[in-house]
């Protein structure tokens, strides 16, 4: 039997950062869901999570792993995509050093992901947003702190991981306020900020305090914050903001709405998706593609440049109210008993008698 442990360990400590590059986040992710794969392993198998053997992790348990993920903790199949690529990515890893298990790694990988929606991307209003940015109270430092902090998160469209990790020497305030914003897949761009927002962050440096870090948001203990602290902030000053917007009662409001806020502010205001694409960061504009499909002016658009199919007219005409009356009547007046008599009368004139055979 092989131990896991020492293979897991030089994956997320030596292979992920040192050969690969991977970011913190990507570390963390990966970690949490190990964490959650040898806790259920440890329970499905009574044993110890240091005491989990290698070939005790086969096909059948990490399919059973990826199910209760859906059934129990109620994951939704993108959640249960993540989990499978942190698994699949380490037993890639371990192809090469345990050349032996070859056979059992390959059954592992050809688990297949499970396909997902492709739903509307969910964003605000324009007077759910300005109820958002104004339910922070500048009256105390936290409040100043979080109306910088949403004013950015809706202007820049700022992932959270972006947001938490903006450093002080990443703002310049003269001559033209902007940020420096090291994205996703150390992609970096520069950003130019609102006056608004650039007025919200230079009074949250006036008052914050001399903190040993260097991130730009930091909580009342001077620490950075982190992704839960501003998912609570965001969650405070939603509910505060739904008191005079009621429309965000009915909604999930997350850091990543925000972002999606800001890519159909501007996708409106601009019309053109490949500015949408360098301001978000993305690294194809396929991904950008989502917020056209929300967008009903590009179909308004199309509709207007297609030339419209002429129909021929046509000739039918509601029947008028006393002909139809009168045919009504018809059925049991004079006219109708002289055809029923006419009917039956015979070739000569006499009317018509049954005869038997």
């Amino acid at each position: 039997m092989t131990p896991v442990a020492p293979h897991i360990s030089a994956f997320l400590q030596d292979y992920l950062p040192t050969q690969r590059g991977a970011s913190v986040h990507t570390r963390d992710t990966y970690a949490y869901s190990f964490q959650l794969l040898f806790l259920f392993a440890s329970e499905r198998l009574k044993m110890a999570p240091s005491a989990l053997a290698l070939e005790q992790f086969d096909a059948p348990l990490i399919t059973a792993f990826l199910e209760h993920l859906e059934t129990v903790r109620g994951n939704k199949p993108s959640t249960r995509n993540v989990r499978l690529a942190a698994i699949k990515s380490f037993f890639h890893f371990l192809e090469y050093r345990l050349p032996a298990s070859l056979e059992h790694i390959r059954r592992i990988l050809a688990i297949p992901f499970k396909k997902t929606d492709s739903k509307l991307v969910p964003y605000l209003d324009r007077g759910e947003i300005r109820a958002l940015l104004d339910a922070p109270q500048p009256r105390t430092p936290d409040g100043i702190r979080d109306r910088a902090l949403l004013h950015l998160a809706v202007t820049a469209g700022l992932r959270v991981s972006e947001l938490i990790g903006l450093r002080v020497d990443d703002l310049t305030l003269q001559p033209m306020p902007s940020i420096l914003v090291r994205g996703k897949g150390r992609k970096e761009r520069v950003l130019p900020l609102l006056k608004e927002t650039a007025a919200a962050l230079r009074a949250w440096l006036s008052v914050r305090r001399d903190v040993l870090v260097p991130e730009i948001f930091v909580n009342a203990r001077g620490q950075p914050l982190s992704r839960w602290g501003i998912s609570h902030i965001l969650k405070k000053h939603t509910q505060a903001a739904s008191q005079r917007s009621s429309s965000l009662l009915n909604k999930r409001v997350s850091p990543h709405v925000l972002r999606h806020t800001c890519a159909m502010m501007t996708l409106q205001a601009t019309h053109d998706i490949r500015k949408v694409s360098l301001w978000l960061g993305h690294s194809s504009i396929q991904t950008t593609e989502i917020y056209t499909r929300v967008d009903p002016t590009d179909k308004l658009d199309a509709i207007h440049a297609v030339v419209p199919l002429q129909l021929r007219k046509g000739c039918f005409h509601p029947p008028d109210k006393l002909i139809a009356l009168l045919k009504g009547k018809l059925l049991w007046g004079p006219i109708a008993r002289d055809r029923v008599a006419r009917n039956t009368l015979g070739a000569n004139g006499l009317p018509i008698t049954n005869r038997s055979p």
